[in-house]
């Protein structure tokens, strides 16, 4: 897997209290791995966060945390902690389906658009976590509440977000061992399913054209890191995507087919127009294409969705 650059940790004492031991996230399952009740120990030693937005001192470890985004959630929920609030995918979704069990008890911020910061206020987290891409312009506002470490990116770089969330909670030697997890199982999965020749198309479905994604997404680095070749030599975007119209479907070429439509409706956009298509050239046939989880492929950004996502694979093509 290529991994980014580090968010580096500087502790600001060299004597620090150990964190609680929380269980491993289990990697061979097709369910989703339960969290831990247990919070993260109090470091009384405290630490310094480097992030896209420049430095966060803290003296303690944060216990009431506030995720912008569905990285963030997956990220605490892996190493065991839930946090106050979080926002919604999007209207009438609620959280990310593989997540709810997991969220019981967090409080709705808004949505993942558009969070709603007197709501974020009013549950006084000692922590905010989030991403530039998407939050830039309220990060003076929310660090005016809380300490507030962003990510650069969200959905492309998936490791960057979750090790960021894991280094703000003083817990990054356990992310270390879940991307490690997610690393190896890949790799083994990818074996097992001959993906090492075989190239793949991932596309979503949208209300009037539909997108393909590239190696460099969340759900594209995964299948890469498996084996599968999703063409990095093609004109994708700056966030390794292609935004194209119906008469293009045949650029979704490759040997096997990943498809899917937002909160799992296909009947919302060009899915059904697309796939009748596709019988008339030569890629995606019959069993070669799979309709798969949104909410796991596309919003499942984290060490979680992706142990979800490679079980699938593993479920379709074993």
């Amino acid at each position: 897997m290529n991994r980014p650059l580090r968010t580096r940790f500087r502790p600001l004492a060299t004597a620090a209290a150990s964190l609680a031991a929380i269980a491993l996230i289990a990697t061979g399952c097709s369910s989703t791995p339960a969290a831990e009740e247990s919070a993260p120990a109090a470091d009384d030693a405290g630490y310094t966060v480097e992030h896209a937005m420049g430095e966060t001192d803290f003296e303690k470890v944060p216990e009431k945390i506030v995720v912008l985004d569905s990285p963030q959630m997956d990220a605490l929920v892996a190493l065991g902690i839930t946090p106050v609030g979080a926002p919604e995918i999007g209207a009438g979704r609620g959280f990310p389906a593989y997540l709810v069990d997991d969220l019981e008890g967090t409080e709705s911020i808004g949505f993942i658009a558009e969070p709603d910061v007197d709501a974020i206020a009013n549950l006084a987290p000692d922590l905010i976590i989030g991403s530039k891409v998407r939050h830039e312009a309220l990060y003076e506002e929310l660090s005016a509440i809380a300490p507030t470490v962003f990510s650069e990116d969200t959905g492309t770089n998936w490791t960057e977000q979750a090790e960021l969330t894991a280094a703000a909670v003083n817990q990054s030697d356990k992310m270390d061992e879940l991307i490690k997890g997610v690393e190896d199982r890949a790799a083994e999965v990818g074996e097992a399913v001959g993906a090492e020749g075989t190239t793949a198309s991932i596309v979503r479905f949208r209300a009037d054209n539909f997108r393909l994604y590239g190696p460099g997404t969340f759900s594209g680095s995964l299948l890469t890191d498996m084996g599968f070749d999703l063409g990095a030599d093609r004109d994708w975007n700056e966030y390794s995507m292609m935004e194209l119209s119906p008469e293009l479907y045949e650029q979704v070429d490759g040997d096997v087919v990943f498809y899917m439509s937002p909160g799992g409706d296909p009947t919302a956009t060009t899915q059904a127009q697309i796939t009748g298509l596709w019988g008339a050239q030569p890629g995606p046939a019959g069993d070669k294409a799979f309709e798969v989880e949104d909410d796991t492929w596309m919003v499942g950004i984290g060490v979680i969705g992706a142990n979800l996502v490679i079980d699938q694979v593993e479920d379709l093509l074993g």
